[in-house]
């Protein structure tokens, strides 16, 4: 459809606006970092066209913001994060200009919500800083905000075409940025209107269910998702499935994450799956294979991706205690009471390292803060950071932050304003800057 209006209106400047989200689309699904090299090359024609066009359009500077930012996006998930920054700063002055110029056009807030919310909540570092330099400012709530008011008022308006594409980023951000208990709500209400057929349906709401405890739905919507030779290759979908079905301990997930590894054209999320391959092998006893699945996580794919630093992480540490392994699997994918029950079984006299000791309080933690057991719940978190609190896991500042919000949602913020200050006082420890930025912004909720 493209390539016809462009035959016939070669000038018309949505055109390379079309063409770049089926390259950024392109480039998301297939994690492919040649393809990216081939295709980054047409971002400078592609502004060149628009820029020379109607300045009296509400498109005008929009389209070249949407241009930046989309390129941005992709280029974070390789490392090259100067350069994200100086996009991201280049399209927020453009969206902001535009909203000055035409603030009645709706889909400023696209951009300008999810640049609010994914800088609001970056934790301190290298990206931060560039784009503080660039004299970038970022709100979690505000940019939320915008994107909830959008995923509500665009069907009812002319611009209800980028529906889909405001519900995609507002599910994600929802799920992994601000970590929102309406994740999973919001996502389904957003998500039910678009077509069945759509592949980024099944994305987003198999996503937001493996992610929020729906793990039983997960894997109904993606063994039932469209299929078929008009749809764009993803392969992520299946290491999805094989994450799912791995949660709930069915041994199938290997065939899941060997479709994954067969179909996927990028580096990202190869460690964790042989990560998660090798766990498969230990649950089944079998040592030699899960020795030589570890060896494949040091030795394949890269880690731009956080899941993929975390598996090295892991491939590094001693083999872990196989009920922890279990329970961890279970609690994943929402299975409390089975978590709970495997956990219970154990001879806690056998956890002989720190770390054990220190995952298994964590675990026990977890489990009883989602079943609403709080006293149970804080006094486990509060173990997990006497155990571990000088050791290298994230265990011990982790239950921290969570003990924070426990005691948040009492309102009981003396002691919530202590757990996130003691989250931030332990250092060089596994998602140490995710994990301080989590507990900034607790403190940033509560007045500090």
């Amino acid at each position: 459809m493209v390539a016809a209006e462009k035959k016939i209106h070669p000038r018309n400047s949505i055109v390379p606006l079309l063409e770049n989200y089926i390259d950024y689309f392109y480039l998301i699904t297939t994690e492919s970092k040649a393809e990216f090299e081939r295709l980054e090359s047409s971002k400078s024609s592609r502004l060149d066209q628009i820029s020379s066009d109607d300045k009296a359009s509400p498109y005008y500077l929009y389209a070249q913001a949407e241009i930046n930012l989309q390129w941005a996006l992709i280029r974070s998930r390789y490392g090259a994060y100067f350069a994200a920054a100086r996009e991201i700063n280049k399209a927020n002055g453009l969206l902001k200009d535009n909203q000055k110029k035409f603030p009645g056009f709706h889909l400023n807030l696209k951009g300008l919500g999810l640049i609010n919310v994914v800088f609001g909540a970056l934790p301190d570092g290298f990206m931060k800083s560039t784009l503080s330099t660039f004299g970038v400012k970022g709100d979690v709530q505000t940019g939320l905000n915008q994107l909830d008011k959008l995923a509500e008022n665009l069907p009812k308006s002319s611009y209800e075409p980028f529906y889909d594409e405001v519900v995609f980023y507002y599910a994600y951000i929802l799920t992994d940025v601000a970590k929102s208990a309406q994740a999973y709500s919001k996502t389904m209400k957003y998500t039910a209107r678009i077509a069945d057929s759509s592949l980024l349906k099944t994305y987003l709401q198999a996503y937001v269910c493996a992610r929020n405890g729906k793990n039983d739905q997960a894997i109904e919507i993606l063994e039932s998702r469209p299929k078929g030779v008009v749809y764009q290759s993803f392969a992520y979908l299946d290491y999805l499935l094989g994450v799912a079905r791995l949660n709930k301990l069915d041994f199938g997930a290997s065939a899941s994450f060997n479709q994954f590894l067969q179909q996927n054209k990028g580096v990202n999320y190869v460690k964790d799956t042989y990560l998660h391959q090798a766990w498969i092998s230990l649950l089944k006893n079998d040592t030699g294979s899960y020795q030589s699945l570890i060896g494949k996580v040091k030795n394949s794919g890269a880690t731009y991706a956080e899941k993929d630093k975390q598996a090295l992480n892991e491939a590094n540490s001693p083999m872990p205690k196989m009920e922890l392994l279990k329970a961890r699997l279970l609690y994943d994918g929402g299975y409390l009471t089975k978590a709970l029950a495997v956990l219970g079984d154990m001879k806690q006299d056998e956890l002989k390292s720190a770390k054990d000791k220190t995952e298994f309080a964590y675990r026990m933690g977890r489990i009883n803060d989602d079943l609403g057991k709080d006293d149970a719940a804080l006094s486990h978190y509060q173990a997990a950071i006497n155990n571990g609190k000088d050791l290298k896991y994230y265990y011990a500042a982790k239950a921290a932050v969570l003990a924070g919000l426990v005691c948040e949602k009492r309102k009981d913020f003396g002691k919530a304003r202590n757990y996130f200050n003691t989250a931030i006082s332990m250092k060089d420890h596994e998602y140490e800057s995710s994990i301080e930025n989590e507990a900034k912004q607790g403190l940033k909720r509560i007045g500090g």
